[in-house]
């Protein structure tokens, strides 16, 4: 049973661990299940990204406006300071925490389930509280410039952590749409909300100070982690009751899933640190190198970023608890169709966004605020850098549940090594441009090395038919095109509705025309209420 529960993912398991339903049927019939519920969970989840989306460029849009440079620099890098202690507290356990609840119900183990959430959500609790304590307490010493909104923050650091880790077990349970609605939709929402009622205030010329802007910013964590614990412990629950015997020996095995699930996540757990260190390090590098105010610049230049990545983490959360059962299963087959399947509609979305701002970045950057315009040459090498992160797809999360967790962190520490030596070098001689040079440079670093980890080691990769068809109709319809309606027509408002009706019209005749290969009629069928869909994508 040991050997069962501690065999490297991916390995060819055992005829008795595969589920009934896996080994029953064709494999036709298999993969039309599989997307249609991939799809459907996808679906899902990409509304709320959209939603997630439109709310945190407004909070973004709120504060640029509603502080003034120097004081949305406070707040800015506050927030991302949070975030970064916040991505040490949660232990790399965010993938632990779907991938070994996914792989216990796929080798018929749900009893060992309560164990391994035990282990992973315990520690995140008691470190969540320290660090919360440690940056309290010591905020005003190593920041001052940005220590009030931090030490507010500081506060809610347990809560935010534990939140995410519950809604992780939860997606380990294949439950998608507390995720969608409460990380997707009541938060972001409810953020809007909050700081959208100071702004209101500011236009009164009541202004308040960045602390409580952070107050009304991460106060909807509270709710969202109590609701998410309450459905964890419910689906807990309904697990079918054991015997006193099966209860002792459950036990017993525990201990060793314990033992397996840090062997698992111990090498994530840094790695995830470091993964958060490369979205957020940036903004408090540029906040010390450069002053508050190039802060501010900076995070409005990447807000956008934020928009692809939210599309990208909600596509991975619904493949995720999928690729670590079929890894598990030894399905490299199926593996490869869902990561292929995956980064087309990744691309399929995310492309149009970064080549349209990349085209237009001074007007994205006006609608901030004209102190914000001069960043425009950092958006166009960030857009630029999430091309290529986006056409990798979600690569750092298949290597992970493919078991080549230590890999992982050797890449992305490698990533945040590169990053920090470029930006303490370029911040001090060309701004946030500099700061986009190394954001650009790790990104590179983080993608491409895992991306020729995976060809090497298990002959997956994300280039299916889907993937290059996608990328070529974005490229053509919001690469080439707007560029060129920007030579003929310079004037910006006028020039860029013309070039976005323009690639937008040629954009949807491209996908009808081949929606067959980029698996769209999955994602269409999965969007009606009701109706299932038995379609799968085609990937070559």
């Amino acid at each position: 049973m040991t050997g069962r529960l501690t065999a490297p993912p991916g390995a060819n398991v055992s005829h008795r661990t595969v589920p009934p339903q896996a080994a029953a049927g064709p494999v036709t019939d298999r993969a039309a299940t599989e997307m249609s519920g991939f799809a459907r969970g996808g679906v899902a989840n990409l509304a709320g990204a959209a939603l997630a989306a439109v709310a945190g460029v407004g909070v973004t849009w709120l504060v640029a406006r509603g502080l003034g440079p120097a004081a949305a620099g406070s707040f800015f890098a506050a927030t991302s300071a949070f975030v970064l202690v916040g991505g040490v507290a949660r232990l790399g356990t965010t993938t632990a925490l779907v991938y070994w609840p996914a792989r216990l119900r796929a080798q018929g183990r749900p009893e060992l389930i309560g164990p391994c959430l035990r282990s992973g959500l315990v520690p995140v609790a008691v470190l969540g509280l320290a660090l919360g304590v440690a940056v309290w307490l010591t905020a005003a010493h190593f920041v001052p410039e940005y220590a009030g909104p931090l030490t507010m923050l500081a506060l809610f650091l347990p809560v935010a952590a534990l939140s995410e880790a519950l809604l992780a077990a939860t997606r380990g349970y294949r439950m998608m749409r507390p995720t969608v609605l409460l990380e997707k939709i009541m938060r972001p929402a409810t953020q809007l909300l909050c700081v959208g009622s100071l702004a209101v205030l500011a236009l009164s010329d009541i202004i308040s100070p960045p602390s409580t802007w952070a107050l009304a910013w991460v106060l909807p964590y509270v709710p969202g982690a109590a609701i998410a614990g309450f459905l964890v412990w419910r689906r807990w629950h309904s697990e079918p009751t054991l015997t006193r015997p099966d209860r002792l020996a459950a036990r017993i095995e525990g201990r060793t899933v314990g033992r397996a699930f840090w062997r698992y996540t111990a090498p994530r757990a840094l790695a995830n640190a470091a993964q958060t260190a490369l979205q957020r390090v940036d903004v408090l590098m540029v906040a010390g190198l450069a002053g508050l105010a190039p802060a501010a610049a900076y995070a409005v230049a990447g807000r956008f970023v934020v928009l692809g990545q939210l599309a990208n983490g909600s596509i991975a959360q619904v493949v995720q608890p999928r690729l670590a059962e079929t890894l598990s299963v030894g399905d490299r087959e199926g593996a490869l169709r869902l990561y292929q399947t995956a980064t087309a509609w990744l691309v399929m979305i995310s492309w149009p966004l970064h080549l349209i701002v990349a085209c237009y970045a001074d007007l994205y950057l006006g609608l901030f605020g004209a102190s914000y315009t001069s960043a425009a040459p950092a958006v166009r090498v960030l857009a630029a850098a999430m091309l290529i992160s986006t056409g990798c797809g979600m690569v750092d999360m298949v290597l992970s549940m493919a078991g080549r967790t230590t890999w992982n962190l050797m890449n992305v520490l490698l990533a945040l090594v590169t990053m920090v030596a470029i930006d303490l070098v370029a911040i001090p001689r060309l701004g946030v441009v500099g700061a986009a040079i190394g954001l650009a440079a790790a990104v590179a670093v983080n993608n491409l090395l895992p991306l020729a980890q995976l060809a090497t080691s298990l002959r997956l990769h994300p280039f299916g038919s889907g993937t290059r068809t996608a990328m070529a109709l974005a490229a053509g319809s919001f690469g080439v095109l707007p560029w060129l309606v920007r030579l003929v027509v310079p004037s910006q408002p006028v020039g860029a509705g013309a070039a976005l009706v323009l690639a937008a019209g040629v954009y949807i005749g491209g996908l009808r025309r081949f929606q067959d290969r980029l698996g769209i009629p999955a994602l269409l069928a999965a969007a009606r209420p009701g109706r299932r869909n038995n379609k799968a994508a085609p990937q070559g």
